[in-house]
């Protein structure tokens, strides 16, 4: 049987040493590394040992009484939280530890609740357990209030052969069959203990123990435990289908792409069809930190690495009817300028990001062709260190960034059409656009009511194409657009003229001509928070949100503690965390998710310092091109609907 669990946690909570423990104690490491002396045998990038945090995905391979598991140890730092989402998407099972001194912490809010959102069956382990002030119970307060009432500490082993009475009953307590037989006290224990699984399997009930990882206190039981209540099913007789979630470039630079095969099997020289392209498995790896074993196939359930694959994206489902791609929730907020003083050309220094936007693909590198400049999406200060460091130690190249600048997005507030006219000569396509605001956070929608007899199906799917084929400037900041939704309403073509390119011209003319007409809001990224404090400083947090531009739900008082959930702007919010931490003398808890996009709270201020000009943007007009008697004439964006040849829909 084969089975994927992550270990997660907050930064801190010793996440890396009870991996240590684990591979330990399965005989898949013969000595147990620790983070502080920079040895960790999963943290094995020198920068992860220089910093002491891990900041890439690994994973370790155990065998353990007859079954095989892939351990991935993940970030637990909020910058790198989107390589922990990934590996979270592939995950069986996860292991969350929390401190059993510092109880949930911020982090471990945002890992719950993506352990949810990919409805991964989650044990958990209250570490630290020997340090003064660990607090078990009150720990387990918390997970029941903060996380699930479905929360059980096991004190002691169960099996299908051995239930404590205290279980039976909890067991019972949520399964109404169970519940008549334990009440007739008529008790098949291996009954009790199939609906356990069961419940585990459908996060309804959630695993705790407790221990210490440093001081390797119940580590072996609690991995016993696990081993003895997980189970994994997967079909090898079923067409091949693999999820691939992560990226890395070896030593010589060839690409290694991971992925967790779903079912069915994968052979060396299996191929993969990429639109046009074909692609072949070249190689296959099993890998155990650093090291590796050569195989020729791999089954369902198994995470495994190839080479001879270019084309294939982090996110990716491959095989049969697959070749998806999943979005994934954590998106940077923050975008900065590489800067790069050194004698290799630009375009040399663009290259290497672009391999590194392959293996961290929400870098989303933007290239600007005009100033020769490189930008990069991040989620924070750190990951540029880490970005910076990398740089020197893989390519040999020192690179700097200036301050991040928040990621501003813009959409429209009402109904509009924009036309769009392409007519040079020998060329010709018209694309009419109905565009209506659409839901927060729902981006760029797409709808067709365009009938074949005014344009083929094949010109209809280019414009639909040109719309998701990259983002699209706004009007305000040149920022992109989103939460609007397109319907093609028309268009038109030309037998002998019209070209491929032509109705990417027409769409592009269309949905600028549309933003022109609209009345433009800008958009900013907001955090969803939650505070605890000692009631002393409810007064402080309360100003502090307003002073942000913040919006909270009403405070939620116990007898000497209070706890305030609302949402904040990111430009004012990101670094609260350190005010926050001060003024409570490290007793209050602030707990940071990204929310998504609203209204920008300072929208006048932040356009004029933008200064974007949209009459100067080079990949963009919102004019329209007409031909007569052979010459082509340029039609100004607030006359083309007049001029247009369709009729209007």
């Amino acid at each position: 049987m084969y089975k994927t669990f992550g270990v997660l946690a907050h930064v801190d909570a010793g996440k890396t040493t009870f991996s240590e423990q684990l591979l330990y104690h399965t005989e898949s490491i013969k000595e147990r590394g620790r983070v502080d002396h920079k040895d960790a045998y999963l943290d094995n990038h020198a920068i992860e040992r220089q910093r002491g945090i891990t900041i890439f995905a690994e994973q370790g391979r155990i065998h353990y009484k007859g079954d095989t598991y892939t351990l991935i140890d993940t970030p637990g730092h909020m910058d790198f939280s989107p390589e922990m989402e990934r590996a979270i998407s592939i995950m069986d099972y996860a292991i969350l530890l929390i401190s059993a001194v510092d109880g949930i912490e911020g982090h471990t809010e945002t890992v719950w609740n993506l352990l949810r959102k990919y409805h991964v069956p989650t044990f958990i382990f209250i570490n630290k357990i020997d340090r003064e002030g660990a607090a078990v119970e009150e720990v387990m307060q918390s997970i029941k209030k903060e996380f699930s009432t479905d929360a059980l500490l096991l004190k002691e082993e169960i099996n299908d052969q051995s239930i404590p009475e205290s279980i039976l009953e909890w067991i019972a307590e949520r399964d109404e069959k169970l519940f008549e037989h334990y009440m007739e006290d008529n008790i098949d224990i291996s009954q009790y203990f199939s609906a356990l699984l069961k419940m585990i399997q459908n996060e309804q009930a959630f695993i705790c123990m407790a221990g210490s990882a440093l001081k390797d206190i119940k580590v072996k039981e609690f991995f016993n435990q696990f081993a003895i209540l997980t189970k994994t099913k997967f079909d090898n007789d079923a067409p091949f289908q693999g999820k691939v979630f992560k990226i890395r470039h070896d030593e010589q630079n060839q690409r290694i792409t991971f992925i967790k095969a779903l079912s069915g099997t994968l052979k060396v020289r299996d191929e993969f069809q990429f639109e046009d392209l074909t692609e072949k498995v070249t190689e296959i790896r099993l890998y155990n930190g650093t090291q590796f074993n050569i195989v020729q196939q791999v089954n369902a359930g198994e995470i495994f690495a190839v080479k001879g694959l270019t084309y294939a994206k982090i996110g990716d489902v491959l095989g049969d009817n697959a070749n998806l791609n999943e979005q994934f929730e954590l998106v940077p907020t923050l975008q900065a300028k590489v800067v790069y003083k050194g004698a290799e050309h630009i375009k040399e220094i663009l290259r290497i990001f672009r391999l590194l936007e392959s293996e961290e693909p929400t870098l989303q590198v933007v290239w600007s062709e005009k100033f020769q400049e490189i930008h990069v999406h991040v989620m924070g200060i750190i990951q540029l260190e880490v970005l910076e460091d990398i740089a020197k130690t893989r390519f040999s190249i020192d690179v700097q960034f200036e301050e991040p600048k928040i990621l501003y997005l813009e959409t429209i507030q009402n109904t509009v059409t924009g036309y769009g006219h392409f007519e040079p000569l020998k060329h010709y396509a018209e694309v009419h656009l109905k565009m209506e605001p659409a839901p927060r956070g729902s981006g760029i929608l797409f709808d067709n009511a365009c009938h074949a007899d005014d344009l083929s199906i094949g010109h209809q799917r280019l414009v639909e194409k040109h719309l998701f084929e990259r983002d699209h400037h706004g009007l305000l900041t040149g920022y992109p657009i989103t939460d609007i939704k397109f319907t093609l309403l028309t268009g038109r073509a030309h037998n002998k003229h019209t070209e491929g390119g032509d109705f990417r011209e027409a769409t592009f003319r269309a949905l600028r001509q549309g933003l022109e007409q609209a009345e433009n809001i800008l958009l900013e990224p907001y955090y969803r928070f939650k505070m605890k404090a000692p009631l002393d400083f409810i007064g402080r947090i309360m100003t502090d949100i307003q002073q942000a531009f913040g919006t909270f739900e009403p405070p939620i008082m116990s007898e000497n503690q209070v706890t305030i959930i609302g949402k904040a702007p990111v430009s004012t919010f990101m670094n609260y965390n350190t005010i926050f931490s001060a003024y409570t003398n490290g007793k209050g808890a602030l707990s940071i998710q990204f929310s998504g996009y609203d209204i920008c709270h300072n929208s006048e201020e932040v356009i004029e310092q933008i200064n974007y000009d949209k009459n100067a943007d080079p990949e963009y007009t919102s004019s329209s091109i007409f031909c007569v008697k052979g010459k082509g004439y340029v039609v100004p964006w607030d006359e083309a609907e007049e001029a247009m040849h369709c009729l209007k829909k």
